[in-house]
């Protein structure tokens, strides 16, 4: 079993949604790869293990909360390390933190361009990264 590794900076709503979607959708594909997801600077204000926004998508999705319980996990050395595939989920936010704490890494990362609430709303967002996802899930599936 292949492993990606999702990055955000909070690990509590991009970053989590796109663990769970993609689990949720890779055995569909018939994909032999695990989503995990950590974050590259947690905010001690965030409420529970789970974005309200994440929770609610993936709701109106049909997706089950599976692995959603757990708190936000901060990014360690040993999370690249086991990484078979490492996303972040916004550029211009993230490589400059993955440069300062993982100086070595940022050339093996995939960078995608996905707003955080401060940029965008969950109406859009979401459905961004759903597609990035499904995108990443079909260059996967292709590689077989």
């Amino acid at each position: 079993m292949k492993t990606v590794l999702f990055l955000c900076t909070g690990n509590y709503y991009r970053s989590r949604f796109a663990e769970i979607f993609f689990n949720w959708h890779a055995p569909q594909r018939g994909l032999k790869w695990q989503a995990t997801s950590r974050g590259l600077g947690l905010d001690p204000c965030n409420q529970g293990p789970l974005s309200l926004h994440t929770i609610l998508r993936l709701r109106d999705l049909g997706i089950p909360l599976e692995g959603g319980q757990r708190l936000p996990m901060s990014a360690s050395l040993r999370d690249f390390e086991n990484a078979d595939h490492i996303v972040a989920v916004k550029a211009t936010e993230h490589r400059p933190m993955i440069e300062r704490r993982f100086p070595t890494w940022p050339e093996r990362v995939e960078f995608w361009e996905v707003h955080d609430l401060d940029c965008a709303g969950p109406e859009e967002a979401m459905p961004c990264l759903e597609r990035e996802v499904v995108a990443l899930i079909g260059r996967l599936a292709e590689e077989k």
